[in-house]
């Protein structure tokens, strides 16, 4: 039997307009814009009203292509007001890229920042199903609607529009570090129900300060903004830079904020860092790509006591989280199943492993998708059997704490022995000349692959090839250590602060 009601997006901001009216609900950290809970619900229910005015009805998918700002707040519970289905786009892409991406979901309109104005002149001949485009900014092209007169040029009512928690609410991509991003759809099910419990461990209330400076166009972005507003905390939007960064922590009296270990690393290395306070912060959350223990230590004595870590990926959402005080005694671990996510680890015929063994990572939960957008075959490879198959590489410890080893492609087999990679990148990183460093496995006559170290050094430091294969050989297997050193001046990542290894791999192959 359905229960009479269903939680969606939209009630978010409905509820806590009533709750905070007059609690400041969001700022904009660049521009230093600031709405209540009650003036910014009265922008969306403008802005959601416009938009149907302009023709946009329940189902229609609206491709949203903004920095981090209010505006993308607002679009994100505008759209889910009425039932659209947001897709935002990932702004590092190219322009043929993004509208290869934005065409495959057939979008009735397309929203766009000003900054964007030049790659929306390239693209809009090839948006055969786009009859609306929506410009963000005072810089507005003449093809484009003035996103500042849907916002306050229509009634700030509430849509009459009747939402369920099986509609779709937001297609998202992942993180694409193997070319083109894969697309997915979560309801509002995935987000409105199932968040709640994903987040509950940080312990997030209407006292918070939460600062977002992941891309809001990527789910970890989009989770913190809607638990944000569930909580009647204030956001803060921000697009990352170091110096930014500190001063609005030091402004806003910011206490929580969810970071991937290379933005840490930014921030310790910025030089003015120690004049900043920053003794609001409360936590610091990691996640996106393994946290170094030398990224985790620094962080904790140089920016904030309290670290939490979570695991998962954009397409399962939470999987296991670890508070602080687990996180000091178990540095290497991240977590423990959240609720109502089941977790088992498989081998290569899908039986379980024992405690301690390395099997691949395997989970079905609330917030996980239940496939690729419009591609069966991609979501056959990893949806059997009602489990969400990760490609991650895992052990559980004897108290039921998670250790991920790597990706199934980051095993290195070397000499008929296994090697992984994450293990070898957080021995280096203990190098004290080393700056940034990433391990793959390239193809070797005699072992079959071999252990290829690429590294960044330090500023105005010299380390050699010898000299760090002797550093790794005196702390792990010598079968374990780089046979190969590979000096450079940056280690490729994608937007989501990943390493793109297929682009070493292809780099250092047989040279």
């Amino acid at each position: 039997m359905k229960a009479l009601h269903t939680v969606t997006i939209g009630d978010f901001i409905r509820s806590s307009s009533i709750r905070y009216p007059e609690k400041i609900a969001v700022v904009d950290g660049d521009r230093n814009i600031r709405y209540t809970y009650k003036e910014l619900n009265m922008h969306i229910n403008s802005l959601a009203n416009g938009l149907i005015k302009a023709g946009v009805r329940k189902g229609d998918f609206v491709t949203v292509l903004l920095y981090n700002c209010i505006e993308f707040v607002e679009t994100y519970f505008a759209l889910a007001k009425i039932g659209a289905v947001a897709a935002p786009q990932v702004y590092r892409l190219s322009a043929g890229e993004i509208k290869e991406l934005a065409n495959l979901c057939e979008p009735k309109a397309f929203i766009f920042g000003q900054e964007f104005k030049d790659v929306l002149e390239k693209i809009r001949p090839d948006l055969p199903t786009v009859s609306s485009f929506v410009c963000v900014g005072e810089n507005c092209p003449s093809f484009a609607i003035s996103y500042e007169k849907l916002v306050t040029g229509y009634p700030s009512s509430e849509p009459e529009i009747e939402v369920y928690e099986e509609d779709p609410q937001y297609l998202n991509y992942t993180s694409g570090t193997t070319g083109l991003p894969k697309a997915y759809i979560l309801t509002h099910y995935n987000n409105a129900v199932a968040l709640p419990f994903q987040f509950d461990g940080f312990g997030v209330t209407s006292e918070d300060n939460i600062l977002v400076v992941f891309p809001m166009y990527g789910r970890v972005g989009f989770a913190w903004t809607v638990m944000s507003v569930l909580k009647g905390a204030t956001l803060i939007t921000l697009n990352f830079k170091p110096h930014s960064f500190l001063e609005t922590v030091q402004r806003e009296k910011v206490t929580i904020v969810n970071l991937v270990p290379t933005m840490a690393q930014m921030i310790l290395h910025y030089p003015d860092t120690n004049k900043y306070d920053l003794s609001s912060l409360r936590g610091i959350v990691f996640a996106g790509s393994p946290l170094p223990l030398s990224v985790y230590e620094n962080t904790q004595k140089r920016i904030c006591p309290n670290i939490y870590e979570y695991y998962g990926l954009q397409e399962t959402a939470i999987i296991t989280q670890i508070s602080p005080e687990m996180k000091r005694k178990k540095p290497s671990s991240v977590g423990v199943p959240v609720t109502g996510v089941d977790v088992r680890l498989v081998d290569e015929e899908g039986k379980e492993v024992d405690i301690q063994e390395i099997g691949e990572i395997v989970m079905r939960g609330p917030g996980a998708t239940t496939g690729y957008f419009k591609d069966p075959e991609k979501t056959a490879l990893v949806v059997r059997n009602g489990w969400f198959h990760t490609g991650d590489l895992g052990r559980f410890d004897e108290d039921g704490y998670l250790y991920v080893v790597g990706r199934k492609k980051d095993m290195i087999v070397s000499g008929g022995q296994n090697v992984f990679a994450p293990e070898i990148e957080e021995i280096i990183l203990t190098h004290p000349l080393i700056d940034d460093c990433a391990v793959i496995g390239i193809p070797h006559e005699i072992w079959g692959e071999a252990v290829c170290a690429v590294v960044v050094l330090k500023k105005g430091v010299t380390l050699t090839e010898e000299e760090l294969i002797a550093f790794c050989k005196e702390r792990m297997a010598h079968f374990k250590a780089p046979k190969v050193v590979k000096f450079r001046d940056n280690i490729p990542r994608n937007p989501a602060g990943k390493v793109k290894k297929f682009v070493l791999v292809e780099e250092y192959t047989n040279k």
